[in-house]
């Protein structure tokens, strides 16, 4: 009997995205699996269930698409009173925010589920294509930076025009991952002078090959910034002071203010003051992605757009999550990436190795298991 996986609608308040797309749903047909698609999973996302008919899936309600499931996909971890008539010990593979929503983890492993966090994911080489935060992150720096120029009022680039010269936009990037990357990128693109800064020295080459300027903290020795995996770490109270001093004259220079900096499992960190925000000229906005982890900036509002001092202030929410059909597309091929890298043929189903393995798996035999929440 083939392993059959279930793709279910979203139940997350706002969310459009969809966890297989019938380009994916395809593929895992391929391999020998039997897939079933909940009806209108995919509408919000611009995927209808035609298209997952037309790819081989079984479209039908959440009952029927439950049944028997031995793996649930999800782009946020489902409910898991909601997954009645799912195999016991099934695998939930989806974002499941693990520090955030500790209780919805334990649940899992009351319920004899095996849940797999993809943001859990190591940033190691092999597992790349399998980077949910990554494939997430770009969509969310460049919608960053539209949503930021819509807000802004006036033009990005400079224009010459028979009544005089438009200023080109000056745009700040804080934090320099794939969001912040992307963020310059695009902010390039549409005509801003850019700069950007972060804490982690290796990324002022990366600045500067996109054309952008890097603004760093110099002559604080030590302090590299590097956390393990890539990520960034926090600073010492020497860097921030330092650090926090370079960006107040930085940063009322500036019309946009782009931050993107999150410490896995903690709060995010305070990169902008209200004294900051007061220097900024009237009109300016400031476009937080680290809304929904605490916020960058003083006085943000996940999922609001707040105005302060005459500086708009947007708490970005699920920023990919607003360009469904890319982010899906993406998502969704880093779950059969994922799933597909240890598929055994003679088993007709996916056998994770310890690496990988471990580092994604939350729960097992109803108790939870993963290291970092166990420390």
């Amino acid at each position: 009997m083939a392993l059959k996986i279930a793709v279910l609608k979203e139940g997350a308040p706002g969310e459009r995205r969809v966890s297989a797309t019938p380009e994916t749903v395809k593929k895992f047909i391929g391999l020998g699996a039997e897939v079933a698609v909940e009806s209108g999973a995919g509408h919000a996302a611009s995927y209808g269930d035609a298209g997952y008919a037309d790819a081989g899936a079984k479209v039908a309600d959440r009952a029927a698409t439950l049944a028997g499931a031995d793996i649930v996909l999800g782009i946020q971890g489902p409910d898991p009173a909601s997954l009645a008539g799912a195999k016991s010990g099934a695998w939930v593979v989806a974002g499941l925010n693990p520090f955030g929503d500790r209780a919805r983890v334990d649940a899992y492993a009351a319920a004899g589920f095996e849940a797999l966090a993809m943001e859990f994911m190591p940033r190691i080489t092999r597992a790349q294509s399998m980077d949910i935060l990554s494939s997430q992150s770009n969509l969310a720096g460049y919608k960053a930076v539209i949503t930021a120029a819509e807000q802004y009022g006036r033009a990005f680039p400079m224009m010459m025009t028979a009544a005089g010269t438009v200023s080109a936009a000056r745009a700040f990037i804080m934090g320099v991952g794939v969001a912040g990357l992307q963020a310059i990128a695009t902010a390039r693109r549409l005509g801003a002078q850019v700069s950007a800064t972060d804490v982690r020295s290796a990324t002022r080459e990366q600045i500067q090959s996109l054309g952008a300027k890097p603004i760093f903290v110099e002559n604080v020795k030590g302090i590299e910034g590097e956390g393990s995996g890539g990520y960034a770490t926090e600073m010492s109270e020497e860097y921030q002071k330092a650090q926090a001093e370079l960006v107040s004259s930085h940063i009322a220079k500036q019309d946009i203010v782009i931050t993107t900096a999150l410490i896995p499992g903690r709060p995010a960190p305070r990169l902008i003051s209200d004294a900051q925000i007061a220097s900024m000229r009237p009109g300016s906005v400031i476009v937080d992605l680290a809304a929904e982890s605490g916020g960058n900036v003083e006085g943000c509002v996940a999922g609001e757009i707040v105005e302060k001092h005459g500086v708009k202030i947007v708490g970005a929410k699920n920023m990919a999550g607003t360009m469904a059909a890319d982010a899906s597309a993406l998502f969704s091929r880093n779950l059969f990436n994922f799933l597909s890298a240890f598929w055994d043929k003679d088993k007709g189903a996916p056998v994770l190795d310890e690496e990988i393995g471990d580092a994604v798996r939350l729960t097992k035999d109803g108790k939870v298991v993963n290291q970092r929440l166990l420390a």
